[in-house]
């Protein structure tokens, strides 16, 4: 996770970083994204998140990820940050990544790597 300022509360929007800093680190670690290299990239053009309680520094924070829905150029993932091993997400949310060509920055179908990573955390979400 991002290093924290000594701020008592983080509330949503914070929480929104946590998500895109949960799903790039997954991303990065895997092997599907190099920050300034990879050819294809994602932008978020969506986000929400449920605030249930706040965290606050020094809390250890933990981040739960699954991808809801797998479309051509775009996913949806659902992000739950939890204080480290509780049992309760603190914050549940989502964000959209719209994959794009980053030489032309027109949207393009998501590399069929990442796509067979991506089913692997496919968990669509509760209606």
């Amino acid at each position: 996770m991002a290093c924290r300022p000594s701020f008592p509360i983080f509330q949503s929007p914070r929480y929104i970083g946590d998500f895109l800093t949960a799903v790039n680190a997954w991303l990065v670690e895997n092997g599907y994204l190099v920050i300034g290299e990879s050819p294809v990239i994602g932008l978020v053009v969506e986000t929400g998140c449920t605030y249930f309680e706040s965290v606050a520094f020094p809390d250890s924070l933990e981040a739960g990820l699954r991808v809801e829905k797998l479309g051509r150029s775009s996913i949806r993932y659902g992000i739950g940050i939890f204080r480290a091993g509780a049992p309760l997400a603190a914050a549940q949310g989502h964000f959209v990544h719209v994959m794009i060509d980053r030489a032309s920055g027109r949207p393009t179908a998501i590399p069929d790597t990442l796509r067979t990573a991506l089913t692997t955390l496919h968990s669509p979400a509760a209606q």
